[in-house]
């Protein structure tokens, strides 16, 4: 099992008596930030201890790197307009719909180029790109400081949320020394199964983790995912190889950058290896299909190994899931597996055929109401 990234996990909750912080600043967070926090403080993030202070975030906009040379890929930014915060105070953050309260010591407030941000970590400033919209409404003004959680609420599919302490214990105490990680924010296809499988053969265990969090229109409902991984994994796997949890944070859809951030996070987790697919966090047209892989060539010291899969297919020919790699035959024989189809099939009420997906799997989907995000 990997060290934590940057060689220690992370601990930044602290259960406390909240009735002599009342007199403290305070600023109402939004639900994004507040997950940024609770990852903060359980170690997702390490070695965050905070948000980012000035010198961190050049360093990762142009390097990729922290200050102290250690990969990091993703921003994770604080941003306010309360023009009577001042530099070496304490304030006190909450959001209402996670229960989140913590405390920031600050260290720094600063300002940043918006267009500059969104061109490193996006590589565009299309505004229709999800990430520079996010960058666009944000504040003018950053905060750099630690963080100390004092509380959070519990919330729904908090049975399914694990923190890297946990998992930590849970795979030494399965005895597995090997772990590749999978991130999915979808329901399982054939396709998925199949990457999932293929990387276990070589390891002790499959992690699977599902992001739950802001998605887009469009996308499956978090309650549907777990569901249908629940379904697959009794009857299709076998109990004592399999875990699933729940990370509970926002897509940004960056790309190349996000692959080496979800990779970081699942490190942190205890995972060995990370699966890496075609298009990783993706979205439109502004990545190349596997952008996402070559960047790993820039971090030999990230301290997880990533396993790349290209695109895959069910050759009629073979009879199997098949790899660009392995099959000689031609397109016709081959069955895509099209999140797009797959969505519209269900959305018609209908069952994907068992080339696609499992039936059991379409028809957990198919006993909600609303499988989609409206």
């Amino acid at each position: 099992m990997p060290k934590p990234h940057g060689g220690k996990l992370v601990n930044r909750l602290v259960k406390k008596d909240v009735s002599d912080i009342k007199e403290l600043p305070k600023i109402e967070i939004n639900t994004n930030l507040a997950e940024d926090i609770t990852n903060i403080a359980k170690g997702v993030f390490s070695p965050l201890e905070g948000f980012l202070c000035n010198n961190d975030l050049e360093n990762i906009v142009k390097e990729k790197r922290l200050m102290d040379d250690t990969p990091w890929t993703i921003p994770i930014l604080l941003d306010f307009n309360n023009e009577e915060i001042k530099e070496g105070e304490t304030i006190l953050l909450s959001n209402k719909e996670n229960g989140v309260l913590a405390l920031v010591d600050i260290d720094e407030i600063y300002t940043y180029d918006k267009k500059t941000l969104a061109q490193e970590i996006y590589r565009t400033k299309d505004t229709n790109h999800p990430g520079v919209a996010n960058i666009n409404n944000m504040k003018q003004n950053l905060l750099g400081g630690k963080i100390t959680l004092l509380d959070c609420k519990t919330r729904e599919f908090d049975e399914y949320n694990l923190s890297p302490k946990e998992t930590r214990f849970l795979f030494k105490e399965k005895g597995w020394k090997e772990i590749v990680a999978f991130q999915t924010r979808n329901p399982p296809h054939i396709g998925h199964e199949y990457v999932q499988k293929t990387a276990l053969t070589f390891v002790d265990g499959v992690f699977i983790n599902p992001i739950i969090g802001k998605k887009k229109t469009g996308d499956f409902r978090d309650e549907v995912i777990l569901a249908s991984y629940e379904t697959l994994m009794k009857h299709y796997y076998l109990k004592e190889r399999a875990v699933m949890s729940i990370l509970r944070t926002s897509m940004k859809y960056a790309g190349p950058r996000e692959a080496i951030h979800h990779a970081i996070m699942r490190k942190n987790f205890g995972c060995t290896h990370f699966i890496v697919g075609r298009d990783h966090a993706g979205v439109g047209n502004y990545y190349g299909p596997y952008d996402a892989h070559d960047i790993f060539s820039e971090f030999p010291d990230l301290g997880i190994i990533p396993v790349f899969f290209r695109s895959f297919s069910r050759c009629t020919k073979c009879n199997s899931v098949v790899n660009d790699k392995i099959c000689p035959h031609d397109q016709k024989y081959h069955i895509n597996f099209s999140g797009k189809k797959i969505r519209e099939i269900l959305n018609n009420g209908e069952i994907p055929s068992e080339d696609m997906m499992r039936k059991e799997v379409a028809e957990t989907i198919l006993k909600f109401d609303k499988p989609f995000i409206e």
